[in-house]
């Protein structure tokens, strides 16, 4: 192969690794293929890629190889690098121009050794003592600076011992290896450059989105773990899902960028909750609003109690003039009836507050008949039903403590999800988090919320996060309605959401056996709510 064809088919390299370079998204995995394709295109035995240290006054060694000792160090490899950095400035307060890479980067050019052992400009006693340990001859060094677009340094680019392909001598580098290191150093340098700048910009995103999860919190403090404890099983069972090389979902997969898109849609899964009235949210009562009302139906008993004793006074003392003590006693008595059955009435209506258990048709015609045929006279001294209709229509919610017109207003906040995730401009690949994040509502069978989509219109995505919602509401322990439920019976009725048709059979048979449940349950639950999970027990009651 003539100079000129080998010249063009290192271009062709060249543009290849540029191609590829800008396609990479891990920093670790971009450093290290921008020293490998230099040694590569340069034929380079070894080389170094230095970064300049965050306060700018040293070079540290990020990626090391060598090829012939077979030395690798930093980046993938898994073996640290423990030399120390390469300072910039030197004891005196002045550069450092005795090292070559550290010249290179102060002085922003390329520096081109054909044998270390004879340079007399640069100190390279390291080199010599690293020559004496291993039995190596680093002869021919060519150091290249990166800076980005800005002027500003990023890393020095270093090769070592030019090899001829076929003899495998050790040559000087040529000015067409220092200018295809030179081309692809500025290369590197743009495309980590981009990546720090994406870097910064989802580091930015994602501290919005806490942001607005912070909001959320502050709202509601017996929500605010939900935020973050959704996005984590999110993660825990789409991981697992896609680990599956057999069965129904052995063809869904992630890559990084697919987990990523993921977890930004866990993240804002709840973010319409901000238009969430607060009183709606945190209502653990029936009769909760901006405080719990049953404190003035207390007062309402109070005062008719008052009004029996009074009524029973007075009966009394229209007795006194004939002194009937069997009329007094009977007054007494049933003063007394009376006011038993006031309390007992207060205590009705005190547990159906609470909004535990599903209330039967007769607690619920209880209540109306409390709230309408008793009366009270009120502040104006007027009589007055002793329940308002407002009053009436929350006690006798028949499970929970929200009335429809409050669920309405709950399931709301995945409509305002929706919409303000899709006025966002998203990048390509974040373009599905709307469809990820506003599906944890809906429903296998269609029954769901807010689009009433089936599994067949749904993404594995949005099924993953609508189990992830349903198994984390179950065990929550920070909920103001309900304590957080047992491993046990979170997964029993689980398991009866799966047969229903309300979540994804498949996706919860790889929760059930691959274990995910215990995972979320050893990092997020306490220690009385992880009991054992016996799959058989909710069969055999089928």
């Amino acid at each position: 192969m003539n100079s000129v064809e080998n010249l063009l088919r290192r271009l062709e390299q060249l543009n290849d690794i540029g191609t590829a370079l800008s396609k990479e998204r891990d920093i670790t995995r971009l450093l290290e293929s921008i020293l490998v394709a230099a040694k590569t295109i340069t034929h380079a035995d070894g080389g170094t890629l230095y970064r300049v240290t965050n306060d700018r006054k040293a070079l540290r060694f990020e990626i090391l190889r060598t090829d012939s000792l077979k030395i690798a160090m930093g980046g993938t490899s898994g073996r640290p690098i423990d030399f120390p950095n390469l300072p910039l400035i030197d004891s005196q307060g002045k550069p450092n121009d005795s090292l070559v890479a550290a010249y290179a980067a102060i002085h922003n050019v390329t520096v081109n050794i054909s044998d270390a052992y004879t340079e007399a400009n640069f100190d390279f006693s390291g080199t010599r003592q690293f020559d004496e340990r291993t039995g190596y001859r680093s002869q021919s060094f060519l150091a290249v600076p990166m800076k980005d677009h800005e002027g500003d340094l990023i890393g020095v680019l270093q090769l070592i011992n030019a090899k001829d392909p076929l003899s495998g001598k050790v040559l000087t580098f040529s000015s067409a290896d220092q200018s295809l290191a030179e081309s692809l150093a500025s290369q590197a340098a743009i495309a980590i450059t981009n990546r720090n700048l994406m870097s910064q910009l989802e580091a930015l995103f994602e501290s919005f989105i806490k942001l607005i999860n912070l909001a959320i919190d502050e709202k509601s403090h017996y929500t605010g773990g939900h935020c973050q404890r959704v996005p984590a099983l999110t993660m825990m069972l789409a991981d697992a899902a896609s680990d599956m090389h057999e069965g129904p979902l052995a063809g869904f997969s992630m890559d990084d960028r697919d987990r990523y898109e993921l977890k930004i849609a866990g993240l804002l899964h709840d973010c319409g909750k901000v238009t969430t009235p607060v009183h709606v949210v945190d209502k653990a009562t029936k009769l909760q609003t901006l405080f719990d009302r049953i404190q003035l139906i207390d007062t309402r008993f109070e005062v008719l109690k008052r009004d029996q004793e009074i009524a029973a006074l007075r009966a009394q003392l229209a007795l006194r003039q004939q002194v009937d003590m069997q009329a007094e006693l009977a007054n007494w008595a049933q003063c007394r009836t009376n006011i038993e059955a006031l309390e007992s009435d207060r205590a009705f209506l005190r547990a159906s507050n609470t909004g535990g258990e599903a209330m039967k048709d007769a607690d619920i015609q209880r209540v109306r008949d409390i709230g309408l045929k008793r009366t009270w006279r009120n502040a104006d001294g007027l009589e007055t039903d002793f329940l308002s209709s407002d009053e009436i229509e929350n006690l006798t919610i028949r499970a929970g403590t929200l009335t429809s017109a409050e669920r309405d207003t709950i399931n709301y906040h995945i409509v305002a999800t929706i919409k303000m995730l899709e006025q966002l401009p998203w990048p390509k690949h974040l373009k599905n988090v709307p469809e990820y994040a506003g599906g944890h509502h809906e429903r296998m069978d269609g029954k769901g919320y807010p689009k009433g989509l089936t599994r067949d219109q749904m993404s594995v995505q949005a099924r993953v996060m609508g189990i992830a919602d349903i198994f984390e509401a179950l065990t929550a322990k920070d909920r103001p309605y309900k304590v957080g439920m047992k491993l046990s019976q979170a997964m029993g009725i689980m398991y009866k959401f799966r047969s229903g048709g309300h979540i994804d059979p498949d996706l919860f048979d790889i929760f059930l056996n691959q274990g995910i449940y215990k995972r979320y349950a050893q990092e997020f639950l306490d220690p009385w709510q992880i009991d054992e999970v016996n799959p058989q027990e909710w069969t055999a009651k089928r």
